[in-house]
């Protein structure tokens, strides 16, 4: 008999790290699964309990009250007291906002609750979780991943979540039994899994703020602008980051709350997988554009952007269009190119703010870049108010000019000397 011995590295090489951070990445795409997962399900609470569109956008955006103090609390608390108790803390948070949810199906009461908790469960599982992936990307966690992955690891996982969540949502709505139960059921087994990954993964700070190895490791390289050509990091945030921000949701929120609804009429029982195909759709058209983004950022400093506000555009006018003239198939492609303008301008936030923060405050600045991300999932609600006086072609119409603005904005302040860091 012959045995075969294990392959070995060869000499010289170093041993592969772990990778802390895969284990990590899991509590993100819980987090955008428990945001999702709700979307695909609004034709179903239309049908099913039998709420009206103004309280279904209004229970979509009432997730965005718990969010931004889940984020305001959660980054600061995470720089404080370490990643591992606020991402715990906020896995079980989001386990209860579920269950709510899932009583919401015979007491609607629950669903408010259920919605806010769900904000606040997100909020910090963001702003913790990404600071964590990030430090966890880095040495001496990490001595192999090149600048930027971590940033783009936690915009992926995100998106991960956001896709599946409501796809599986709208699935099991569609055939199991007592729908807006059993819809809910993944993700309590995501966050279950989750918990159990991250349990595995090394704390990277401690009570304090300070980082647990990555002051004593050798730091990276990294070409650092000379000080009297570059911007303040708050101030390079509030004017390259936080006018972006808003418009990471926007699109999606769009796309996944206010298309189907207004385009369904001839899918007559098959409205909620439609919603799911769209929620999965929208997201994943931000995840295959990565690496477009990568390669964008490696160009110029704001190019990201500038490509993710024009997909943003170009999403509301077929978007629009698709309302206009009724037709599912538009609406899912406009879905697909918002979806992309997510995927850009998230890719461009993470990393500007993982080069911007210093490593006491990754976490704060992390969550101030998501809180302002957050409000663009009020828009659904605003575009549904609007409707009562302006046709909703019309509406979407009108967020184009905002947009377009922004994009201006970006392109001017981008240009201008003093605000191009290498990358």
């Amino acid at each position: 008999m012959t045995t075969t011995a294990p392959a070995r590295l060869p000499t010289g090489c170093p041993p592969l790290p772990p990778r802390h951070w895969l284990r990590t990445g899991w509590v993100m795409t819980a987090s955008g699964w428990s945001a999702n997962q709700f979307s695909a399900l609004l034709g179903a609470y239309h049908s099913g309990p039998g709420l009206t569109a103004a309280t279904t956008s209004a229970l979509f955006g009432v997730y965005v009250l718990g969010l931004i103090p889940g984020l305001l609390l959660g980054g600061p608390l995470a720089d404080r007291r370490g990643r591992r108790p606020v991402v715990f803390s906020a896995l079980a948070i989001s386990a209860l906002a579920t269950a709510l949810l899932m009583a919401g199906a015979t007491a609607t009461s629950l669903l408010w609750p259920g919605r806010f908790l769900t904000g606040i469960g997100a909020g910090a599982l963001l702003s913790a979780g990404s600071a964590w992936i990030k430090e966890l990307s880095s040495p001496p966690y990490d001595t192999v991943s090149a600048a930027g992955a971590a940033a783009r690891r936690s915009g992926l996982f995100l998106s991960a979540g956001f896709a599946t969540g409501g796809l599986a949502a709208a699935l099991t709505a569609q055939w199991a039994p007592a729908p807006l139960i059993t819809a809910y059921l993944p993700h309590l087994a995501l966050s279950a899994a989750a918990a159990l990954l991250a349990a595995r993964t090394p704390e990277t700070a401690t009570p304090g703020g300070q980082l647990t190895a990555t002051t004593t490791a050798a730091p990276v390289p990294e070409p650092v602008p000379a000080p009297d050509t570059a911007p303040a990091p708050g101030t390079a945030f509030r004017r390259l980051v936080a006018p972006v921000a808003p418009w990471v949701f926007v699109a999606p929120s769009i796309a996944l709350a206010t298309l189907p609804g207004l385009v369904d009429a001839g899918l007559t029982g098959w409205q909620t997988v439609y919603a799911g195909i769209v929620t999965a759709v929208t997201p994943g058209t931000g995840l295959l554009v990565a690496p477009l983004a990568r390669r964008l950022a490696a160009r110029h400093r704001i190019a990201t952007a500038v490509a993710g506000l024009a997909a943003v555009i170009l999403g509301l006018l077929l978007a629009a269009l698709a309302v206009a003239c009724v037709r599912p198939d538009a609406a899912l492609l406009a879905a697909a190119v918002l979806g992309a303008g997510y995927g850009l301008c998230v890719a461009y936030g993470l990393t500007e703010v993982a080069a911007l923060a210093p490593p006491d405050r990754l976490a704060r600045l992390t969550a101030r870049f998501w809180a302002l991300c957050y409000l663009g999932f009020c828009t659904p609600y605003a575009i549904t108010l609007l409707t009562g006086w302006f046709a909703p072609a019309t509406v979407l119409l009108a967020a184009v000019v905002p947009a377009a603005a922004t994009l201006a904005l970006i392109a001017h302040r981008g240009t201008r000397r003093g605000t191009r860091r290498p990358v």
